[in-house]
């Protein structure tokens, strides 16, 4: 009885453990079932809606900063526009201030600026009448002697020298710029012989300034040019650009210290061509081009000109030429632009390459010394101009100028008697007389 108690006892023991297990087994499924139900992972269709949401956000994102670069970019354009829109009415501006200068528009309110030196407003007394021709004597601060012979001789002094001006007109001064050293003792000499004789012309470069008068821009001249045997294109450029500013003249002419002049004949020589425009009027020719180093005339651009050995194009020779206002007028408006070679006279040449120019070959601008001028001259052919050509000028003209002025110059009052008003040679009131042998 007792075994048998006890062994149903333990059938029912192990009954238990088997059915607490089994429960422990479904208490873990359900377990892991309202897990699941509790803690459920959203589903990919809303991962993907938030996700598209996002990138909405992110494209509208995108889209406000393209608009905001573009605007930017639009901006930067607008700015740039405007940038060059200022570039080419500041541009206009700059040309009209040049043509305004040649014109000399409004020069009575320029002249109240302080800057403008007491020179130009001398000029600037007598710079409203016109004038046959202004004649710039080149020289340089070592040729004191030079321009000493020179008045002496063709160039009339003091009192005459105004009359000569205000009868004539005819502007004669010698045309020299300044020395590198500012106010030094070549400086001072030029000033001291300017207060002696009055006939200098010293040259500043064009320098544009804006000043604005009456809705008017105009100008004003004070950079100095500076002297050198280097820089005579550049002189030249400035010579004619400051004589066309200064003086209203039908012609301007460019001449060396060392060469002798017959005014009066210059002067019905140029009269011949005033009804002519943009006339060019000189010896013309066309020399070598010369590439070697260390020769006289050196070009440093030989290789513009074609091949080595070539020639230039024609110009006038540099001892003396003329040009009409217009041309004179032109390398005032576009003397920034101008090209400027080693030799001054191919420089002028150059300048008006492809211009409507008259060019005007004279072989009266470019006779020899005696005998040659004084033949010419009792045949009744008396010469504007006399030089050597080996010496580019008069051969010691300091000592000689006077005897080529004896012997090959004009009459004494020819000067004065001639009509300039004659454009022929063979009118009686224009003939020109020799001038009476001792």
């Amino acid at each position: 009885m007792y075994v048998k108690t006890r062994g149903e006892y333990a059938s029912k023991h192990v009954l238990q453990k088997k059915l607490a297990i089994l429960l422990c087994f479904a208490s873990f499924f359900a377990g892991m079932f309202f897990t699941n139900r509790m803690w459920m992972v959203p589903n990919a269709k809303s991962i993907v809606k938030k996700t598209s949401r996002t990138g909405d956000e992110q494209h509208v994102d995108c889209d406000m900063k393209i608009k905001v670069l573009k605007n930017e970019d639009n901006s930067s354009r607008g700015i740039s526009g405007s940038q060059h829109s200022i570039e080419t009415v500041d541009k206009a501006i700059s040309d009209l201030e040049i043509k305004l200068m040649a014109a000399r528009a409004e020069r009575e309110t320029v002249m109240k600026d302080t800057i403008i030196s007491e020179d130009l407003k001398n000029v600037e007394l007598t710079s409203r009448r016109k004038y046959l021709m202004v004649i710039g004597i080149n020289t340089a601060f070592s040729s004191r002697k030079r321009r000493d012979s020179v008045r002496a001789t063709w160039m009339p002094q003091g009192e005459e020298l105004k009359q000569l001006e205000e009868e004539r007109g005819i502007i004669i001064r010698f045309v020299i710029g300044h020395s590198s050293t500012s106010g030094g003792i070549l400086d001072k000499a030029i000033e001291a012989e300017e207060r002696m004789h009055g006939d200098f012309l010293r040259l500043c470069e064009m320098v544009h300034r804006r000043i604005c008068t009456k809705l008017l821009l105009l100008f004003v001249l004070k950079q100095q040019h500076v002297e050198g045997y280097l820089e005579l294109s550049a002189k030249t450029k400035t010579y004619f650009a400051t004589a066309v500013s200064l003086w209203d003249a039908e012609f301007y002419v460019k001449v060396d210290d060392d060469v002798h002049v017959n005014l009066a004949t210059l002067g019905m020589t140029l009269a011949e061509h005033r009804k002519k425009p943009r006339v060019y009027i000189g010896c013309m020719k066309s020399g070598p081009v010369l590439a070697r180093k260390g020769v006289k005339y050196h070009e440093p651009e030989y290789w513009k000109f074609g091949e080595v050995g070539n020639k230039y194009f024609r110009h006038a020779t540099g001892q003396l030429y003329a040009i009409s206002k217009d041309l004179a007028t032109y390398i005032l408006i576009n003397q920034d632009l101008l090209h400027k070679y080693a030799n001054e006279d191919v420089s002028l040449g150059s300048w008006f390459i492809g211009l409507d120019v008259v060019h005007v070959d004279d072989r009266r601008l470019c006779c020899g010394t005696p005998p040659d001028c004084e033949w010419k001259a009792q045949a009744g052919n008396i010469c504007v101009a006399s030089f050597d050509w080996k010496c580019s000028g008069i051969c010691r003209s300091v000592e000689r100028i006077m005897e080529v002025h004896e012997r090959c110059g004009e009459g004494k009052n020819t000067l004065w008697t001639t009509n300039f008003v004659q454009t022929t040679r063979s009118s009686n009131s224009g003939k020109i007389h020799m001038r009476e042998q001792a």
